[in-house]
């Protein structure tokens, strides 16, 4: 009894391995088919890179959107002006009750003196300020906002809060400018969203039409297998790992055209930010955005070339 089960567990084993030898061999044969037509295989992998590529960038151009916005002082931040009278008791508290408030991120408080120097620096009004008995300008505190994609909505009501304390007099943002940059942004996203989908179907469409070509090549060697006696599956088998290594080497081809984008863009962009005082530095992908645009990529391969192959193989199936 004991040798029996021994004797079962070698069996599954052996099974296994053999399946896994198998699976192995069609992988690497599928891959050396594509080598042996490099200029065909090259083409259709360009085109495929290319077409992965596009959405993809669109994607990297909205984060690296929206990471500007957080850097740009002009982004998500409100200007509020205090009373003439506030003590800087009172100005200290409303600072630490701002803080405090979990959609804050930062408070900047600028002086009456500052806000004047300020003035004097970046105007050619120096000599007029001089003239002035008592300096008119009143406290100001400039406000960091932790979301940056805050809605108009929203940051109206944020600004009218603010109004309700009694030391402030006036609270601003460039709402325009938010709603604008906003609106921008959204398009993109939606660009790249459409984009994303047109082009999935593109790749789907331009892998299944490589696969059927190879099948209509094959016609002679698939009817023999089936005269012998191979099923659908050990036929599909080989044209599923093919689909495979397009779709792979096609995301690898994408995420190398947006690796070299990038690096053609570093320079442009740093000294444009050089220009504005600005710490931007583009971004690359994420390892889940890489991970998702491989498997995705690959997933499209495998049903292009499933797709192809079962249409194949049903008009060979006898009326």
């Amino acid at each position: 009894m004991k040798q029996r089960r021994q004797h079962r567990g070698f069996n599954k084993r052996f099974s296994l391995s053999a399946w896994l030898t198998r699976h192995a061999q069609v992988l690497f044969s599928s891959l050396g088919r594509l080598w042996q037509r490099p200029l065909g295989s090259l083409m259709t992998l360009l085109v495929l890179g290319i077409a992965i590529a596009l959405p993809l960038g669109l994607h990297l151009l909205v984060n690296n959107l929206q990471q500007l916005a957080e850097q740009w002082d002009s982004g998500a931040s409100v200007s509020v002006f205090l009373k003439e009278n506030s003590s800087d008791e009172a100005i200290q508290s409303l600072i630490g009750t701002l803080k405090s408030r979990d959609s804050i991120s930062g408070v900047r408080h600028i002086t009456p003196d500052q806000a004047l120097e300020e003035f004097r620096q970046q105007s050619d009004f120096s000599a007029a300020l001089e003239l002035l008995d008592d300096n008119p300008l009143p406290h100001v505190l400039q406000i960091r906002l932790r979301n940056t994609d805050i809605s108009a909505g929203e940051l109206e009501q944020f600004l009218q809060s603010l109004e309700k304390h009694s030391e402030v007099e006036l609270a601003l943002a460039d709402l325009q400018w938010v709603e604008r940059f906003q609106a921008i942004t959204r398009i993109i996203q939606r660009i790249a969203l459409v984009l994303a989908v047109l082009l999935s179907l593109a790749v789907l469409l331009i892998i299944g039409n490589t696969i059927r070509l190879e099948t209509q090549g094959r016609r002679d060697e698939i009817e023999i297998i089936k005269l012998v006696g191979g099923s659908n599956a050990f036929i599909r088998r080989p044209f599923l790992y093919e689909g495979f290594w397009y779709g792979l080497m096609g995301s690898l081809i994408a995420l190398g055209l947006i690796l070299l984008s990038g690096l053609a863009l570093r320079d442009p962009v740093a000294h444009l930010t050089a220009l504005y005082q600005s710490s931007f530095q583009l971004s690359g992908l994420a390892l889940t955005t890489i991970l998702g645009v491989i498997g995705s990529s690959v997933l499209l391969g495998i049903l292009g070339a499933w797709i192809a192959v079962s249409q194949h193989l049903g008009e060979m199936e006898p009326d």
